[in-house]
């Protein structure tokens, strides 16, 4: 599983042709709290979540990007369909959410099997310009169905015909492509088959009492006391993802759902012996399928896959660092622009990080700052030792990240170690600093001369592929 943007999940971390099922369910457009996951155990809701979704589809200057990209970037009949959704729609909310799924359907794309398939689960809010892009990505000629999901559940509207549908469209990569209709074929009815037993113009072989499901699946949504629900609004019922899945893949294909929420295509690709990829932007959501697997597979499922990605907020920092004392070290690391000790665990000498900067005209000379990430309980000791580190190695600055907060005996302790006058911009340091994950996730950062950081060379914004495919499961 991956936590993060699956845009920038998708170009970093999944090759080329290397996934046979895309089952994505996205926001729909519709205005309505689903961006809400649930409520904690103490009846508060998670305002990470709410933040993330809080503006996500007005058109803004992220959003007037993310169309400029697309449109001098992208392939030319995408960007020749997303130029003609600007003519039609001018620069509004709905051209912001097509400006998000563009490429991120390009991407997907990319990363489908010659052999694989693709369901963009939506509804008719903006269904049809949905399926304007899909013909635009993936050509008008691969569209195979628009399958229907008919449900009874939800209120009767008095002023129109009540929605009781969401549409669910199915592209392939190429012209070969599978389906296994026999899984899930559904009984003939009791009328159908008293026909097959007239001899006279018989079309049904008396034997065959299943037929293949036409394109309207009627499967009911789950009600509030049903086994399954996990108190996620967009939660959809596992008979619908089996529907699919069976369908279109084999044993040990892997199915990959960019925008997997509470993991129900994860959980239906888990029992049917699928390999699975999800990605989800809350740490929430993350959570959440953890538990959901557990659950329903038993802890050994645990063993069997990872997650990637950095928490957001200081109680999902509290969950890494518990999980995964290192990553967490290193996540941390990574919010003051460190560079990680490359030293084996247990072996670095009270150094975890360090930051390398210029501090003088003459550029070829570096100073350096040294950092240390205390996920756990800290004391005055762990002050008076990264003062004795700070001194063993000449460097201007010593930084202590902590997860907790220090006592009051702590920043007098830090205070002791005196500044680093900065005979450049004449002006003084602390040469012991605390910092905390609240601190750093609000804004703050380490008080040091304002110079060109050199610790890492500037990266480009992307990777197309990085790491190794095994990595991926």
């Amino acid at each position: 599983m991956y936590y993060g943007d699956n845009l920038d999940v998708l170009r970093r971390y999944i090759k080329d042709e290397t996934i046979d099922l895309i089952y994505l369910d996205p926001p729909f457009k519709s205005n309505r709290d689903y961006n809400v996951l649930f409520e904690e155990r103490d009846g508060a809701q998670s305002k990470a979540q709410i933040k993330v979704f809080e503006d996500s589809w007005q058109w803004d200057l992220e959003a007037a990007n993310a169309y400029r990209e697309i449109v001098e970037k992208g392939p030319e009949r995408v960007a020749k369909s997303m130029r003609a959704f600007r003519l039609l729609l001018s620069d509004n909310d709905m051209l912001a959410y097509l400006s998000m799924m563009a490429p991120c359907l390009v991407e997907l794309h990319r990363v489908l099997k010659p052999t694989g398939s693709i369901y963009l689960h939506c509804d008719p809010t903006a269904s049809h310009y949905l399926k304007i892009l899909m013909d635009a990505v993936f050509q008008p000629s691969k569209f195979q169905n628009e399958l229907i999901w008919h449900y009874q559940t939800g209120g009767a509207s008095k002023i129109r015909f009540s929605k009781k549908h969401d549409t669910i469209f199915w592209y392939t990569k190429s012209d070969q492509w599978k389906y296994y209709g026999g899984r899930i074929a559904i009984p003939r009815t009791e009328k159908a088959m008293k026909r097959a037993q007239n001899p006279k113009g018989a079309r049904i072989d008396i034997n065959d009492t299943t037929k293949n499901p036409n394109d309207v699946l009627i499967i009911q949504q789950m009600n509030p006391m049903a086994r399954e629900r996990l108190g996620y609004p967009t939660q959809k019922p596992e008979a619908l993802l089996e529907q699919i899945i069976l369908a279109s893949s084999d044993e040990n294909d892997v199915v990959l759902d960019p925008f997997c929420g509470c993991g129900t295509a994860i959980a239906v690709a888990q029992k049917f012996e699928r390999r699975w990829i999800g990605i989800d932007i809350t740490h929430l959501a993350i959570g959440l399928i953890k538990h959901r697997l557990q659950d329903t597979f038993g802890n050994e499922i645990n063993s069997t896959y990872k997650v990637i990605g950095e928490p957001t907020d200081l109680e999902s920092a509290k969950t890494l660092a518990h999980e995964d004392p290192y990553q967490f070290q290193w996540w941390a690391l990574g919010l003051v622009g460190a560079r990680p000790v490359e030293q084996k665990k247990g072996a670095d000498r009270g150094i975890d990080g360090r930051i390398y900067f210029h501090d003088e005209a003459n550029e070829t000379k570096s100073d350096q700052i040294i950092l240390q990430v205390k996920g756990g309980h800290i004391t005055v000791a762990n002050i008076r030792e990264l003062r004795g580190v700070l001194d063993r190695e000449e460097a201007k600055i010593g930084v202590l990240i902590t997860l907790k907060a220090p006592s009051k005996e702590m920043r007098g302790e830090a205070a002791e170690a005196d500044f680093y006058h900065s005979s450049w911009w004449d002006k003084d340091y602390p040469r012991l600093q605390i910092l905390t994950i609240e601190e750093l996730l609000t804004g703050k950062t380490i008080n040091y001369p304002a110079t060109t950081n050199i610790t890492f060379q500037k990266a480009p914004r992307y990777k197309k592929k990085q790491g190794k495919q095994g990595e991926l499961f």
